[in-house]
């Protein structure tokens, strides 16, 4: 299962690039998450990550040595973990409890990387720092092998459709056959892929403490040919939003009043928002997704400057054609590929709320840029995070996975998550007050990884 390539060294002199920047101007940026159970080493591996590419400020960097001299750490370097534990209970437990998102560059690719928790209370925080990643990296402890959490990570990676999994064997210096547990983890792992369906899983024996096979080759394992972590994840392909169909979700209506600018403009009537998918060019045919009405696009601004095209993520605005009616929530999409909205819906919802929920219950789904009222009509089934057993339910409590049926008050261009992690997610939220309660996957299947079913 691990990629055979022949490793290389990094040139990782320089300075980091501002966040910004990066974020919308580089082609190469890689969205990554971490996973694993609790205490197998994953701020520890993202601290080590941060270091060995250069990217923690010296003042950073001083204040974690006199945090790790205080209470007594005797490692070759700082606690590294402590560079991504920014919370102060964090500090004090020695845990991870919120997602934290740090950023860092190689001279050859730039990522986002979500730092989730590993403890069973916070899946939910799995399933936020997972649901936009290109690829999860999940922490495996090679003195305990595949453990109950790594089959409840791996699960919900497979739900959310991640593109890429690679397993990083961690602490592989303190078992005495290294070889030996690596090769029973690769089996054991690619058992479990097949009944989750996952994507080809990459596995890198390291360890985050040392530095061995992160970013530079360990000479303690001579038997592992294939790349380091760091390697890996700078050649893994990116998800191309850019080859999906075009979707732009309406965020603001730009109409100028008369005689607060220049005379040109008067007539001036845009739509504001960011194409989530695809490429939108002057002279395209679009499709309002809540009327049907067909148009054309004449002109896309981009800062103030028109441009001829503009791509996912960008955020422009649109001039249409035709005075056709579009507003804030509506969805514009290409002509020859527009989703049909729809009133109901089956999905799987990940409750992220202390108070159960139940059939009947009356919420409202926020899809793109348009929020609607709805009803949850059914529960069909529920994957427990405990046990990691699909059956019957009548509820949901906090951090399950259940599939329902949704009765939308109106149509919504929904699609298959399937087919697109951006057109096919939403959001329900608590009517009363906003908060959220669940995160949704139009269309997607509950699957137990101890099921005998095949693939």
């Amino acid at each position: 299962m691990s990629t055979q390539t022949q490793p290389h060294t990094h040139d990782l002199t320089g300075d980091l690039p501002d966040a910004a920047p990066f974020l919308e101007e580089t082609p190469t940026l890689l969205r990554l998450a971490t996973a694993g159970s609790v205490d197998d080493g994953k701020s520890t591996l993202v601290g080590r990550l941060l270091h060995d590419t250069k990217s923690v400020l010296a003042d950073q960097m001083a204040a974690v040595e006199a945090v790790s001299r205080r209470r007594g750490w005797t490692g070759e370097l700082a606690d590294l973990a402590l560079l991504t534990d920014g919370l102060r209970a964090e500090r004090e437990q020695g845990i991870t409890i919120d997602v934290a998102y740090r950023y860092f560059a190689t001279p050859r690719r730039s990522f986002v990387l979500a730092d989730c928790p590993g403890h069973v209370q916070y899946t939910r925080n799995t399933v936020t720092g997972a649901s936009t990643a290109d690829v999860v990296v999940v922490l495996v402890d090679a003195r305990h092998g595949v453990v109950e959490q790594t089959r409840r990570h791996l699960a919900v990676v497979a739900l959310l459709r991640v593109p890429h999994v690679v397993v990083a064997l961690n602490k592989i210096d303190l078992v005495e056959d290294a070889e030996a547990v690596h090769r029973a983890v690769v089996a054991d792992l690619a058992a479990l892929g097949e009944v989750l369906r996952l994507p080809d899983v990459s596995i890198v024996p390291l360890s985050a403490l040392h530095g061995d096979n992160v970013v530079e080759p360990s000479a303690r394992t001579p038997w592992y040919t294939g790349p380091t972590l760091l390697d890996l994840l700078e050649t893994l392909p990116a998800e191309n939003e850019v080859d999906e169909p075009m979707r732009f979700p309406v965020q603001l209506v730009i109409r100028p009043q008369h005689g607060a600018i220049d005379p040109a403009f008067v007539d001036y009537r845009g739509y504001a928002g960011h194409v989530a998918s695809g490429v939108v060019r002057v002279g395209d045919e679009v499709v309002v997704s809540s009327s049907g009405r067909r148009t054309t696009v004449t002109g896309i601004d981009r800062g103030g400057v028109s441009v001829e095209q503009a791509e996912a993520p960008l955020s422009v605005t649109l001039r249409l054609t035709d005075q056709v009616d579009v507003s804030r929530g509506d969805l514009i999409a290409a002509g020859t590929s527009a989703p049909t909205p729809v009133s109901s819906t089956d999905a799987v919802l990940c409750w992220l709320a202390q108070s159960p929920l139940r059939p009947g219950a009356r919420v409202l789904v926020k899809h793109g840029t348009r929020t609607v009222r709805a009803r949850i009509s059914t529960i069909e089934e529920r994957l427990d995070v405990g046990s990691l057993e699909v059956g019957p339910a009548q509820e949901a409590g906090l951090n399950d996975l259940v599939r329902v049926s949704v009765a939308l008050a109106e149509p919504l261009p929904l699609e298959e998550y399937a087919l697109s992690r951006d057109g096919g997610s939403f959001l329900v939220l608590d009517p009363q007050d906003g908060t959220t309660l669940a995160a949704g996957m139009v269309g997607a299947e509950l699957r137990s990884p101890t099921s005998e079913e095949s693939p």
